[in-house]
């Protein structure tokens, strides 16, 4: 070829597309895809789920929905969140330590200087309405007209004191409380207190299964035996010891509950690794040189935890009830704390305000059925024998 005749330009080199990145949806498996799938078309579980959720995450602003302390406050060109801040009572003209809001002086002189934003409900947990000459439950207040409102309350009839903000939607308990506020705060604790103790119980349950079945031998003989033993322990007379030693508050009666509730997994998840622990996918792993704790963390207990899964939102159902049983019999939370099984002993015992009962009734109910349609739907998602018409 003479070096004078030109060369063809070489050919443009194929553009190559990146691949647009996949939703979040799409980077699931196929497995936990159909899981999902399956649990979604579980209407009843389904839209428990989404219910359950939206009740807890706004009783978790509780603080904003039922106070006796304003969420806002524009006093003097100054703008304060006494929800957030304990504001003395100096800043507003006083002279004590912790600002009484409901006091018509200091509600006066927020008025005259500015203005406040209140809760929807004016009483929070703990509140006890001074206005009710008599501190037995009182009925809820739009059971009586306006007139005898304002008369109950030792007002005039034209006072603008009697309006819907101060109102008690669901009535007061024996100690003048806001029943709507305690119910409020008592669904968060409650709920609170059974996350925690069913994510602990079930991370220590979880180890010890695990530790029992894929080791065997004498670790699962041994493992057996004292778990024998330990269950044999009468929870309820160890409650009343130490109840009577200590006061029981939220982390004590946590722990002592946590001491018991571990071994509801320890079973199931024994039995997942016992039958794992010699397939083949194991002996390969552990033919490669994989240790025994990369082996039980990436490969067995993915598998184990099907069963797992399937039972935590009943756990959190035991757990819940489990509070709500010693607050009813009094080994539960501390006198005065937000509780619905407190609730319901008041109920049982001023059978003259069926408020109290039925409130206690329908909250209770409505809280762990829904945990329950939940349950039967991860149980279901998780059945490979399940199909969805």
């Amino acid at each position: 070829m003479d070096a004078r005749t030109p060369v063809a330009d070489p050919a443009p080199a194929p553009s190559v597309s990146r691949p647009i990145a996949a939703p979040a949806r799409a980077r699931l498996s196929p497995l936990n895809r159909r899981r999902w799938e399956n649990f979604k078309r579980n209407r009843r579980g389904y839209v428990s789920l989404w219910l359950f959720s939206i009740l807890f995450v706004v009783t978790l602003f509780a603080e904003f929905l039922a106070n006796d302390k304003p969420i806002l406050v524009h006093y003097k060109g100054e703008y304060l969140v006494p929800v957030l801040v304990d504001y003395p009572e100096e800043k507003f003209g006083g002279f004590l330590a912790k600002t009484d809001y409901r006091h018509p002086d200091i509600q006066k002189e927020i008025a005259d200087n500015g203005w406040a934003l209140w809760p929807p409900i004016r009483y929070s947990y703990n509140t006890v309405n001074g206005d009710i000459p008599n501190p037995a439950p009182a009925k809820p207040s739009w059971m009586y007209d306006r007139q005898e409102r304002c008369s109950r309350y030792i007002q005039g009839a034209d006072d603008p004191n009697c309006v819907v903000g101060n109102w008690n939607w669901l009535g007061t308990d024996d100690q003048a409380r806001d029943v709507l506020a305690r119910v409020i705060y008592g669904f968060r604790i409650s709920v609170l207190f059974g996350l925690i103790l069913t994510i602990i119980s079930s991370i220590i349950g979880v180890a010890a299964g695990a530790v029992q079945g894929y080791f065997g031998g004498w670790t699962d003989l041994l493992f057996q035996r004292f778990l024998e033993i330990w269950t044999s322990v009468p929870e309820l007379y160890l409650l009343l010891i130490i109840a009577s030693v200590f006061v029981p508050n939220f982390w004590i009666l946590l722990g002592i509950l946590l001491l018991f509730s571990w071994t509801r997994l320890v079973g199931v998840v024994r039995a997942e690794f016992l039958r794992a622990r010699n397939f083949e996918y194991v002996r390969a792993a552990r033919a490669l040189g994989a240790g025994n704790v990369a082996i039980m963390w990436r490969h067995v207990l993915p598998n184990a935890m099907v069963a797992t899964l399937t039972f935590m939102p009943f756990i959190l159902n035991g757990s819940i009830t489990t509070l709500t049983s010693l607050d009813f019999l009094g080994f539960g939370l501390p006198p005065g704390s937000p509780s619905l099984g407190e609730l319901v002993s008041q109920g049982k015992n001023n059978l003259q305000a069926p408020w109290l009962a039925m409130t206690a009734f329908a909250v209770i109910s409505i809280m762990l059925s829904l945990l329950l349609f939940v349950g039967e739907a991860v149980r279901d998602a998780f059945d490979p024998r399940k199909t969805f018409q």
